[in-house]
This record gives structure tokens, sequence and C-alpha cells, in this order.
């Protein structure tokens, strides 16, 4: 397994940290929001040419938006840039509200994500879904629905701790069995009393969590997803801590 790092940035000072540091801490690479590689997006040779200094630092780039037409043609561009910086995969979370949307919405959502996740095989890139509290994916059945309308191998799936909890899905071990063969990212981050927390800080239960993951074989990137809000380098060796010592004991 390799440990990923992602957290927003508020200042070019903290981006610049964040850039710095996350080696050293001990994480293997970074998993950009879009405000950290949107700049760059129709000129990857100036990100490549000034982020050099910084391997692993564009292991994935999440990304959200609609597959509207004008949602498809930015996912297209990013699609892009990503194969030409060497990103591994786009983790993108479709902007579409889950509520009032019917098993036929789901599925036709899944097919759209498996066409755009052919191209970006082909652009040297993956796409995986990041499902979100709120959207088209949510519930366990909508794993389901989607994943079965998914051709094998077009779309994978980044398992968000949270966002499963948030959404009522307790058994996040049981999903990560269920799914072993689609899943090829897993965001860690905790969660308690309606907010996002620094991960070993909020109420999940982690120790069936990284059970399963062990269980499974999985050998793909473990990120530590950080939205508390809480201070940069504290928070990046507290995530760091936590997901050596919690994936190291199984």
């Amino acid at each position: 397994m390799k440990l990923g790092f992602s957290k927003p940035t508020r200042t070019a000072a903290e981006q610049d940290a964040l850039f710095a540091h996350f080696r050293g801490v001990g994480f293997d690479g970074l998993q950009l929001k879009s405000s950290q590689y949107r700049d760059y997006l129709d000129d990857p040779a100036r990100f490549r040419d000034r982020y050099a200094m910084y391997p692993g630092m564009a292991s994935g780039l999440i990304h959200g938006g609609k597959l509207d037409d004008a949602g498809i043609a930015m996912l297209r561009r990013l699609i892009a840039f990503a194969g030409a910086v060497g990103a591994e995969r786009i983790i993108l979370w479709p902007d579409i509200a889950r509520q009032g949307l019917t098993d036929d919405d789901i599925r036709a959502s899944a097919r759209s994500m498996a066409t755009l996740g052919n191209e970006a095989i082909a652009a040297g890139t993956r796409l995986s879904l990041h499902h979100h509290y709120g959207q088209v994916v949510m519930h366990r059945g909508d794993f389901d629905l989607f994943f079965d309308a998914v051709p094998d191998g077009s779309v994978g799936l980044t398992v968000d701790t949270a966002h499963l909890v948030k959404s009522g899905v307790e058994d996040v071990a049981g999903l990560i069995r269920d799914f072993r063969s689609v899943i090829d990212n897993i965001h860690t981050k905790d969660y308690a009393d309606g907010e996002w927390r620094v991960l070993g800080q909020g109420e999940i239960d982690f120790v069936p969590i990284f059970a399963a993951v062990k269980e499974i074989g999985y050998d793909g990137w473990v990120c530590a997803d950080e939205e508390s809000g809480s201070e940069l380098i504290g928070a990046m060796g507290a995530c760091y801590r936590f997901l050596r010592d919690g994936l190291s004991s199984q």
C-alpha cells in the first residue's frame, strides 16, 4: 500500500508548505484538490517544470463536476492534463443531487462515467468514482446499481470512510469486502457530530476497516483526506501516524 494525503489550502504559502512537507512527514504522494492544479490545466508542461522537485505530488487529481455537456468537456480537459503530468487517476465526485433520482438515473450516470473512464485509460490515467453524501451514489444500494452498469475495468471506486458514515452506511468494512474488485483508492476521514475530523479524533472505528483492507489484499493508495480545517503540518503528522500504526497493526 501507498499512503497519500489530501487537504485544501487557503493561501499560496499554505499550498507551498503542503508540497514541501508531505514526503518528509512520510507520505508517498498527494491527491490534489482542484484549486491546487486548475491554473495549469491547459499548460501541463509549466506544471511539470514548476513541481518537478516534488515526486508523487500529483498521484491523484480530485475533481467535482456535473456530467452534462459542459461538465464532460471540462473532464476531458482534465483527462488530457492528467495524462500529460503522469497523474495515476482522476478522483471524480459527480455533482448530481441524490434526491429524486431513479435507479435508471444512477445507471445512466454510470454509463456516462464508463465512457469517460475508457477515454482516461487511453490517455494513460484512470477515472475513479468518489461517492459523496447527498450525491448520485450515496446509499448502500446505489453502489450495486452503479457498478452493475459499469463495464469491468472502466471506472474504479474511491471509498470514503466519513462520507459513508454520514450517508448512513455503517458497515464500511463490509462494503470494502463487497467491492474489492473495483476499489482503486481509499479516502480515510474521521467524523463526529456532523463534522469532518482529523483521523483518530472522531467516532469512526477504523479497526475493522483496516482489517478489511488487509483481508482483501489491497495494495493501492490509502489517502488521508483531511478536511477538518485543522492546522496543516500538525494534521498531516497526526494522519500519517494514524494510518501507519493502524495499518501495521493488522
